[in-house]
C-alpha cells in the first residue's frame, strides 16, 4: 500500500503513466473517474438523508419486492392476481357506475339541442341514480364539503352568472376580474401577515404546492447553480408534494415525524440538508392528523442555509390565521394540547405559504392562492416566451385560460362573509373537534388521539389489539360517515366543517357503537380493512393498491 502511495507521490513517475496513454483512453478514464464521484456524491447525500439503518431496510425491502415481482409472474400466480383483479374492479365500478335499464347514457350529442327543464330534470335523476348515500347535505362528511350556507351559495351563482364567460387571460376585455384576483391575494397575504408580500391565485392546493416547487426549482438554477435539486419533506405532507417533485424533477427525502407529536423529525432534516438542498416543507396542518410543524425551527435552517420554507395551510386556510383570535391559539389544560405555534410571514424563514380558499373560506371548488415573502420570488413562477409565432406568452401558473367565474365566486365569498365571519366560523368549528377529540380521550378506551391537532382535523387510531381501527372506519361507513382512513400509523380522520356542527353527537355515538362491533364482531372485508390491508401486507402490497387505484381512476371515465 505504501508503495503505491510513493508511486502516485512521484510526478516523474504519472506524467509518464499519462504519456503513454491517447487522448481517447485519457478522456475514458475522466469520464469514468467523473461517473464514479457524481455516483458516490448522491449515495453519500442519500444515505446522510436516510440514515444507515433506513437505507439498509430500503435495499432489503426493494431486493424482497423484486423476488416477489418475479414470482407474481409464474402464470398459475398471476392468474389468480388478476382474478382478484378483476373482482376489484367490478366492485369499483358497482359503486361509481349506475346500473340498470332505468339509467340514461348520453354517449353521442343530441341531435337537436334540449330545453332547460329536461336538462335540470335529467341532473335530478343522475342526482339519484346512486342512491342517498351520495347525498352530500346529510353532513357525514370529512372536509370534502365546504358549505357556507344558503344564502352564501346564492351569492356564488350570482356571481357566476354575471361573469360566466370572463377569462383572466383577458385583462383588458375583463378588468373587474383582474380587479378581483389581486384584491383575493392581498387579503390572503394580510391575513397571513405578509401585507408588503406577492401571489397568484391558482385552481386548488395541489397547483399551488406544484407552482411552489417550480418556483424553488427555477429560482435554485439560477441564483444558486443548483441543477439537481432536493427538497426536504415530512412524512406527513401533502401527496401534492411528491407529485410536484416528480412532475418538476427535484429528487424527494421523505422525514419521519415523531410518534407521539407527530411534528416532523427536526434532527433528520437538519442531517438531510445538502449543498443541493433548495426547500424544506412544513404543514400548519398537515392532511393526515391534523397537527402542524414546528415552523419556527424550520424558519431557522432554511434561514441559515439560505433555502426555502413553504408552509402548506392549505387545509388551515380560514381557520388556524383566526385561532388567535378565536381564543384558541393556546390551546387547553395550559397549552399542554391543541396548542398552535407561529407559523405564517411572522416567522423568520418562511417564505411561501399556500392556502384553499376553496375549503374553509367557503369559496367555489378549484380557488387556491400561492404566497410568496416578496415579488421577486414571485417571478421565477412565471412562464414567459417571447419566441412563439402567436406573439409573447406569459402566464402566472400552469394554466393558460382560467374561469373567471371561480375568481368572482370566491371574491363574492370573501366579501360576504368578512373577518368576523371567518372569525365565527373558526371558533364553531374547532370547538367541534376538540370536543370530539377530547371525547376519545376521555370516553373511548379503546382509541387515542394523534398528536394534538389544534384545528379542525381529528385522527384517531386504536390502543386496543382487539380492535383494527380500519374495521371502526367500515362500520362507520355502514353508518353513512365518509371517512378518511390513513397509514403510518393505522388511523382515521374527520375533517370537521359546518357541516358537522349538527351531528357531533351523533358521531360520537355512532363511534362508540363502530368500536363495539369491530371488537365484538370485525367483518374484515370492508374496503378500508382490505384496501389498506393489502397495502399493508408485503413490500408489492403498495404495487397492487396502485393497480387498484389505477383502476378507480379509468372508472372515473366510465361513461
Amino acid at each position: 500500500m505504501s508503495s503505491i502511495k510513493l508511486v502516485l507521490q512521484d510526478p516523474v513517475i504519472v506524467r509518464d503513466f499519462l504519456r503513454t496513454r491517447t487522448p481517447y483512453e485519457t478522456a475514458k478514464t475522466a469520464l469514468f473517474f467523473y461517473f464514479v464521484i457524481t455516483q458516490s456524491l448522491k449515495f453519500c447525500r442519500h444515505v446522510q438523508a436516510r440514515g444507515i439503518t433506513d437505507s439498509l431496510r430500503d435495499s432489503w425491502t426493494w431486493t424482497y419486492k423484486q423476488a416477489l415481482l418475479l414470482a407474481l409472474k409464474v402464470p398459475s400466480v398471476q392468474k389468480d392476481v388478476q382474478q382478484q383483479l378483476n373482482k376489484a374492479r367490478l366492485d369499483i365500478e358497482g359503486k361509481l357506475v349506475p346500473q340498470g335499464v332505468n339509467v340514461s347514457r348520453h354517449l353521442v350529442l343530441p341531435d337537436e339541442g334540449k330545453s332547460m327543464e329536461w336538462i335540470i330534470a335529467e341532473m335530478e335523476k343522475m342526482d339519484g341514480e346512486l342512491g342517498t348515500h351520495a347525498d352530500w347535505k346529510h353532513g357525514k362528511l370529512s372536509g370534502a364539503v365546504y358549505h357556507g350556507g344558503d344564502d352564501l351559495s346564492r351569492i356564488i351563482v350570482a356571481a357566476f352568472e354575471r361573469y360566466t364567460v370572463s377569462n383572466p387571460l383577458h385583462p383588458d376585455v375583463f378588468p373587474a376580474i383582474r380587479k378581483m384576483e389581486a384584491e383575493i391575494v392581498s387579503m390572503c397575504l394580510r391575513m397571513y401577515n405578509n401585507p408588503d408580500g406577492a401571489g397568484t391565485m391558482t385552481s386548488g392546493g395541489t397547483e399551488s404546492i406544484v407552482m411552489a416547487i417550480k418556483t424553488y426549482r427555477d429560482w435554485a438554477r439560477e441564483v444558486k447553480g443548483i441543477t439537481e435539486p432536493e427538497m426536504i419533506v415530512p412524512a406527513t405532507a401533502h401527496a401534492a408534494f411528491d407529485k410536484g417533485a416528480a412532475y418538476m424533477k427535484v429528487k424527494v427525502h421523505l422525514v419521519p415525524v415523531d410518534p407521539v407529536t407527530r411534528k416532523v423529525n427536526i434532527k433528520r432534516v437538519r442531517r438531510a440538508i445538502n449543498r443541493n438542498t433548495i426547500l424544506l416543507v412544513g404543514s400548519a396542518v398537515n392532511f393526515p392528523d391534523g397537527n402542524q410543524d414546528d415552523i419556527i425551527v424550520l424558519g431557522e435552517l432554511a434561514a441559515k442555509h439560505n433555502i426555502g420554507l413553504h408552509v402548506d395551510c392549505c387545509l388551515g386556510s380560514f381557520i388556524v390565521p383566526f385561532l388567535e383570535k378565536a381564543g384558541l391559539s393556546d390551546g387547553e389544560d395550559g397549552g399542554a394540547k391543541y396548542k398552535l405555534s407561529p407559523f405564517d410571514f411572522r416567522v423568520r424563514g418562511v417564505t411561501s405559504i399556500s392556502c384553499d380558499t376553496h375549503k374553509y373560506g367557503f369559496a367555489p371548488k378549484g380557488s387556491s392562492v400561492i404566497m410568496y415573502r416578496d415579488a421577486a420570488l414571485r417571478r421565477h413562477q412565471y412562464y414567459i416566451t417571447p419566441y412563439w409565432t402567436g406573439g409573447v406568452y406569459a402566464s402566472p401558473s400552469l394554466s393558460g385560460s382560467r374561469p373567471g367565474a371561480l375568481i368572482a365566486g370566491t371574491w363574492a365569498a370573501m366579501q360576504y362573509m368578512g373577518s368576523d365571519g371567518y372569525l365565527k366560523s373558526c371558533r364553531e368549528i374547532v370547538s367541534c373537534a376538540r370536543t370530539i377529540a377530547n371525547t376519545i380521550t376521555n370516553s373511548i378506551p379503546e382509541l387515542y388521539v394523534l398528536g394534538s391537532p389544534p384545528a379542525s382535523v381529528v385522527a384517531f387510531g386504536s390502543k386496543s389489539p382487539e380492535v383494527n381501527v380500519h374495521e371502526v372506519g367500515d362500520a362507520m361507513s355502514k353508518k353513512g360517515w365518509h371517512l378518511n382512513a390513513l397509514t403510518g400509523p393505522a388511523a382515521v380522520h374527520i375533517a370537521c366543517t359546518r357541516l358537522t356542527l349538527p351531528l357531533v353527537d351523533t358521531f360520537i355515538a355512532d363511534l362508540k357503537d363502530s368500536v363495539q362491533q369491530a371488537k365484538l364482531a370485525p367483518s374484515g372485508k370492508g374496503t378500508m380493512v382490505a384496501l389498506y390491508g393489502l397495502g399493508q401486507s408485503s413490500p408489492v402490497g403498495p404495487d397492487m393498491v396502485s393497480e387498484v387505484a389505477t383502476m378507480f381512476l379509468d372508472t372515473l371515465y366510465k361513461a
